[in-house]
């Protein structure tokens, strides 16, 4: 595999900027330590001079290349993995993820993840701008939340589609079961997200807007199940603007609406009154969210086709679906 070579020119905007924080500007899946460590090692030259020094400020008209290094070989083991593939060509593939699947390695889960299984069907064709440990992986949805992610195969691809989530014009639809009914039935949350100053793994809302990043969900109430012994639970969907970290799981527990099965940001189990105790346990017991990614529509970065794609649920979403229809009237 060749090596790729990406050329950038310094726009009036950015004139006597770091060339760190440009290449973050640019390369928003890259993480900043990661572009760091590719100055230090001289993968980035102005001008057509190596540089080294992260700090090192940019002048309007500068030519930026980036040189990047060819995948390394890494020690990530290829398993064997069912992989639903909703879609497959020359620069990217579409999978519909199950629920219980970590997209990449990382600490404490370093086989069975979607990668592992990646690179056990497509060996090395895949994109390796996000590193090592993240071949392939443009954008991530939960371990326990199912459906629709796409995978780049070379860098070119990995570099348009981080550019179409980072101008927000990717379409992403997603499915939840939430507690209670939502009011108004149909709307927009606008809330900031940080990191929880109260638990360093979860996020939340930070109602102080100069921290935080802009988190955007529209959603739709498409259901409320309810009668007088059942809680009221909403089926709704769920629009992003915007792709934080659990986004819809904060801003659904934000709202007072956690999502069903959330052992995060949810609420403990409910007690129901005079229903079928299968029914009722099969509620209170689903193990994982209930959220599914129902739809990713983007602009093919070759063809320059739109696309669009729908991931079936899965069967406990399903499963979830008709108990609450039982259950309700």
């Amino acid at each position: 595999m060749k090596k790729k070579i990406i050329n950038k020119i310094v726009q009036p905007d950015y004139q006597g900027m770091r060339i760190d924080k440009f290449l973050q500007i640019e390369f928003t899946n890259l993480s900043r330590t990661r572009l760091q460590d590719l100055i230090r090692k001289g993968y980035v030259q102005i001008n057509n001079i190596k540089i080294f020094e992260v700090s090192k400020k940019i002048r309007e008209s500068d030519k930026i290349e980036i040189n990047f290094p060819k995948p390394e070989e890494t020690h990530i083991k290829a398993n064997k993995i069912d992989l639903d593939i909703m879609y497959d060509d020359d620069d990217l593939i579409i999978i519909n993820k199950d629920a219980g699947v970590v997209v990449h390695p990382g600490a404490g889960n370093h086989e069975k993840t979607l990668v592992n299984g990646l690179l056990y069907k497509f060996k090395n064709n895949l994109s390796s701008v996000g590193g090592k440990l993240r071949p392939g992986i443009v954008h991530r949805i939960d371990k326990d939340t199912s459906g629709a992610i796409v995978v780049a195969k070379n860098d070119f691809t990995h570099n348009n589609l981080s550019k179409q989530f980072s101008n927000h014009t990717i379409k992403r639809t997603y499915e939840a079961i939430v507690w209670g009914a939502l009011k108004p039935s149909s709307g927009k949350i606008n809330e900031n997200i940080s990191r929880s100053t109260k638990n360093r793994q979860l996020m939340a809302v930070i109602k102080d807007k100069s921290k935080g990043k802009s988190a955007v969900t529209n959603y739709k109430t498409l259901k409320t199940f309810k009668n007088s012994n059942l809680p009221k639970i909403s089926f709704i969907e769920c629009k992003l603007e915007t792709g934080r970290t659990h986004q819809i799981r904060v801003h659904m527990n934000f709202k007072g609406n956690p999502i069903l099965g959330d052992k995060s940001y949810g609420k403990s189990r409910k007690k129901f009154k005079n229903i079928d105790l299968k029914i009722e346990k099969e509620i209170n017991n689903f193990k994982r969210q209930a959220l599914h990614a129902r739809s990713l529509g983007f602009v093919h970065p070759v063809t320059e086709k739109e696309m669009f794609f729908e991931a079936k649920r899965p069967k406990d979403f399903d499963v979830l679906i008709k108990n609450l229809n039982k259950a309700s009237f």
